[in-house]
């Protein structure tokens, strides 16, 4: 019971959090935005770490995995603000850009986010609020691959995709190639 109500506090607060649209005062002038600013929260607040710093001989490799739906067309999806903010807070820790290695994995109803503006336009009536965050991470060498079999079973056409977008036969062959290369698979979904 106890677990049940701090996870509510948690989720509570992030909402909330998410909410409003400045930073608390007790953040104002403390985040610092070391690649990516697409969100007030994509940012990083600097501590006294003593410990887990960058490690030259770790590889850093990462597979965000996304699939949620899309909670606010009009905004920025959630996961891919929390795959900027885990490149970020690496770049934050002292990974090199060049040490860091990260792909995106898009299945289930997170494909639409990834539509190109004329798609996703004439979806949810709005340009793609993700493709200005998109084409920044491809440009920092952030992989982006989308699920095959997801596309067919929308009925989805390539070309209605950003064309950063990698297309792979599935999801989950690409998360069992990546962990084969040793990525460090996350799962940062709310659904």
């Amino acid at each position: 019971m106890k677990k049940l109500a701090i996870f509510s506090f948690v989720v509570l607060f992030q909402c909330y959090s998410f909410a409003q649209d400045s930073l608390p005062p007790h953040l104002q002038g403390k985040i610092k935005y070391p690649a990516f600013k697409f969100h007030k929260y994509m940012g990083v607040i600097d501590t006294d770490n003593t410990v887990m710093k960058y490690t030259p001989d770790l590889d850093y490799k990462v597979v965000i995995d996304i699939y949620d739906k899309i909670k606010d067309s009009t905004k920025l999806t959630g996961t891919l603000l929390t795959a900027g903010r885990t490149y970020n807070l690496n770049i934050a820790n002292g990974v090199p850009q060049d040490d860091l290695n990260m792909a995106i994995v898009v299945h289930g109803f997170a494909v639409y986010s990834i539509l190109n503006d004329e798609a996703y336009e004439k979806k949810y009536g709005v340009k793609n609020p993700n493709s200005e965050a998109i084409k920044a991470y491809k440009n920092a060498g952030v992989s982006i691959y989308v699920c095959g079999q997801n596309l067919g079973f929308f009925n989805l056409p390539p070309e209605d995709l950003m064309p950063e977008i990698d297309i792979a036969i599935s999801a989950k062959t690409t998360l069992i190639a990546l962990d084969q290369m040793g990525y460090t698979y996350m799962n940062v979904n709310s659904d």
